[in-house]
């Protein structure tokens, strides 16, 4: 009793996704092996923490995630650059630990962006994971539960969620306290 969330005070939505992780590999296997990588993965910075734990093999950035990064460094938004300074990083990695770094797959076009919301650039990204028998490595659950649905081995990397700080409003009047 003491170990389970107390369910009265979680949404729908987060019972719901809480069920779908619980079919989701974590673990990484390291053995030389083929993973292709999604936006969520590069920007939370999970890479370099798999590759100093013993990941290696060959990592493969799909051209769409890199469109993605591009344009939220466009938009000026940190995560774009956040995420094409931890590909940057990658390169540097490769030098000291036995992984590769390859780039593949088409980059997304007009219908491929109008729909992303709809799944059409994760689709591309999964796209690459089939052609290249290789591990999907994702902390979108979402992304997550379609892959698995399609047959790929996924390896779920949940994000750390900071919790925002919430405006703090100053109190210029005192309390008033009732009279006793």
């Amino acid at each position: 009793m003491f170990g389970r969330k107390n369910h009265r005070y979680q949404t729908a939505s987060q019972r719901i996704k809480q069920r779908a992780r619980r079919t989701l590999q974590n673990t990484v296997p390291l053995s030389k092996k083929s993973y292709v990588v999604d936006t969520s993965v590069v920007i939370h910075k999970f890479l370099p923490k798999l590759i100093k734990r013993g990941l290696s093999g060959k990592i493969i950035i799909p051209n769409a995630v890199m469109s993605e990064l591009e344009n939220q460094a466009n938009k000026g938004l940190e995560t774009g650059f956040i995420g094409l300074d931890e590909i940057t990083n990658l390169h540097k990695l490769k030098k000291h630990h036995k992984i590769s770094v390859l780039f593949e797959g088409i980059r997304p076009n007009e219908t491929h962006i109008r729909y992303a919301k709809s799944g059409e650039i994760d689709a591309l990204i999964r796209e690459i994971a089939t052609r290249n028998q290789a591990i999907l490595i994702t902390a979108d659950l979402v992304q997550a539960k379609s892959a698995q649905a399609y047959g790929l081995q996924v390896i779920f990397l949940r994000p750390k969620i900071v919790p925002q700080k919430k405006p703090r409003r100053f109190l210029f009047f005192k309390r008033k306290r009732p009279s006793a």
